[in-house]
C-alpha cells in the first residue's frame, strides 16, 4: 500500500525510555530561602535518600534570585530555574512542566514540593501516562497535590534542621 505521507510513531514511543525528571522546589524543602550552600547540599542528600537519585536523572531546581549561587554551589550539576516574587520558584518550575513537553520526554517525574499550585500539571502528566511521585515533608502536602500524584513519599529531614515552611 502506498501513502503520500510518512506515518510517524507517537512522540511518546519515539522518545528515550526510562528517563526520570526530578523537579525540586528547594525553598519548600528547606523551609525558606536558600542562603547557604550547606542548605542546598542537605536538600540534595535528603532527596537522594528518599528516591535514590541516579546519574542519568535530570534535576531541575526552582529558586528565587536570592538562592541562585548557594544552590549552584551546594547542588552541582543541576539545572536551576529562577523567578523572584511570591511563588516565584513555583512558577519557574510550572513553566518547565507546562512548556517543555515533559510527557513526551520522560517516563517518570518526581516533584519535591507540597504546594497545591502543581496539582493540575501533575494530574495532566498522570493522564498522559507519566508516573508521578510527589516528595514532600510530613504535614506539608496539599490535598489536591496528594490526590493528583500517583505516589506520595514523605521526607522530614530538611525542614527539621532549618525551620518553617516556604
Amino acid at each position: 500500500m502506498y501513502t503520500a505521507m510518512a506515518e510517524a510513531l507517537p512522540l511518546k514511543k519515539r522518545a528515550l525510555r526510562g528517563r526520570r525528571l526530578v523537579l525540586v522546589d528547594i525553598e519548600n524543602e528547606i523551609g525558606g530561602a536558600v542562603i547557604d550552600e550547606a542548605e542546598a547540599a542537605l536538600a540534595q542528600h535528603a532527596i537522594d535518600e528518599a528516591i535514590c537519585l541516579a546519574g542519568c536523572d535530570q534535576v531541575v531546581i526552582g529558586v528565587s534570585h536570592i538562592g541562585v549561587l548557594p544552590t549552584y554551589l551546594g547542588w552541582p550539576g543541576c539545572r536551576i530555574v529562577v523567578r523572584s516574587g511570591p511563588d516565584g520558584a513555583d512558577l519557574a518550575l510550572l513553566e518547565v512542566l507546562n512548556k517543555e513537553r515533559i510527557a513526551e520526554r520522560f517516563d517518570e517525574v518526581v516533584l519535591a514540593s507540597g504546594d497545591a499550585i502543581f496539582a493540575d500539571a501533575v494530574a495532566a502528566l498522570g493522564a498522559a501516562g507519566v508516573s508521578v511521585t510527589v516528595l514532600t515533608r510530613i504535614g506539608s502536602c496539599s490535598r489536591q497535590l496528594r490526590m493528583a500524584a500517583g505516589k506520595t513519599v514523605y521526607v522530614d529531614a530538611c525542614a527539621a534542621r532549618f525551620g518553617g515552611v516556604a
